[in-house]
């Protein structure tokens, strides 16, 4: 039986399909442009924007990024809306002294060495190349605007390739949305995922933090760390290194040692992140003395968020008994529905590892 709806309700939900298609197509949009041309803006032609129009580097890469990806704004509803609503306020100018004198990137020197198949080395972004800077930031109408940003300046960060390929590195991304993470942390903490470090220095440095155990499987990894990385941590006495699965950890020593925080990072993106992400939260419950924090939650949320829409959708859409709809979801409105795609409430469902 299918979710039932007033005509006004179901005019609203379909409002909110548009936008869920819209902001599918803007992470296709910006995904292509990164992949293909994330070096399209040239210093040259900001400052040939700039001047022939008289607006600063900001809008001017705005501009330039809607022309690259081939939105017709003058003549295309939809394309203007798109350049408006979503490519207009996701582009910022970053400021990079304030990451070189973020502490790690201040105190620690990665040597650039090779181990096995393994690489420590520096990456960089060259003038005006275009990368995702944060998370998304979803507005109160569901609009999930993709944060991306760009220097003026080359900007080097160090990165761990293996067979060429980056395994992990430590950008702008990186280093904004760790920080809630970072600054919430005291008393024990526990991280899951090492990479290279950067949140274990990070809350290693807080006064307000006793000690930091590092969990990671993957022995190339701990050695790189250990031997390269560790040794100049200032609060390195902090910090314990276990050699383990992460699940398994959590479920079978986690609940005796009583962490105050957890902060979970084992993952590259949302797409091979939802399900470990879904995995780990579900082990929550076995520490419920400590909270979980996990990297990029907001992006794995949002995944979450329009699976759910999906069947909601199907349930609209169809008499199918077949489709699983809680038989307290079947006279919802509108607004309760919305609720349920809320971050709080996907939250707890995850807990339940939906």
């Amino acid at each position: 039986m299918g979710i039932r709806l007033s005509t006004i309700d179901r005019r609203k939900f379909e409002r909110l399909a548009e936008i869920m298609e819209m902001n599918n197509e803007v992470v296709g949009l910006l995904s292509t442009y990164l992949t293909d041309c994330p070096n399209f803006v040239t210093e040259e032609l900001i400052h040939n924007f700039c001047e022939e129009c008289g607006v600063p580097e900001e809008e001017a890469f705005r501009h330039l990024l809607i022309v690259a990806c081939g939105l017709n704004i003058e003549n295309n509803v939809r394309d203007r809306q798109l350049a408006v609503n979503y490519l207009m306020p996701a582009v910022r100018k970053l400021d990079s002294q304030e990451y070189k004198t973020n502490p790690y990137y201040m105190h620690l020197r990665i040597p650039q060495v090779r181990f096995g198949d393994w690489e420590l080395k520096y990456e960089k972004y060259i003038p005006y190349e275009a990368f995702v800077c944060n998370e998304i930031v979803l507005d109160e109408d569901f609009k999930e605007i993709p944060q991306i940003g760009f220097f003026d300046t080359e900007f080097s960060f160090p990165a761990v390739m293996q067979n060429n390929n980056e395994w992990m590195a430590i950008k702008p991304n990186e280093v904004e949305t760790m920080q809630r993470a970072i600054e919430l942390a005291t008393g024990c903490v526990v991280t899951f995922g090492l990479g290279l470090g950067y949140y274990a220095y990070m809350v290693s440095e807080k006064s307000a933090v006793e000690s930091v155990t590092i969990i990671e499987k993957d022995s190339v990894v701990i050695s790189l760390f250990k031997t390269y990385i560790l040794p100049q941590f200032p609060g390195k006495q902090k910090v314990t290194i276990i050699q383990a699965d992460a699940f398994e950890y959590a479920i079978h020593q986690m609940p005796v040692r009583k962490y105050n925080y957890a902060f979970v990072d084992l993952w590259h993106d949302v797409l091979d992140g939802y399900p470990l992400y879904l995995e780990m939260k579900k082990l929550e419950s076995l520490s419920p003395e400590t909270t979980f924090l996990y990297w990029i939650e907001d992006s794995l949320l949002s995944h979450m968020r329009w699976r759910l829409f999906h069947q909601m959708q199907e349930a609209l859409s169809t008499d199918n008994k077949n489709i699983r709809i809680p038989e307290a979801y079947l006279h919802f409105t509108y607004d309760q529905l919305i609720q349920k795609l809320k971050n709080p409430f996907l939250r707890k469902l995850a807990q339940k590892g939906k």
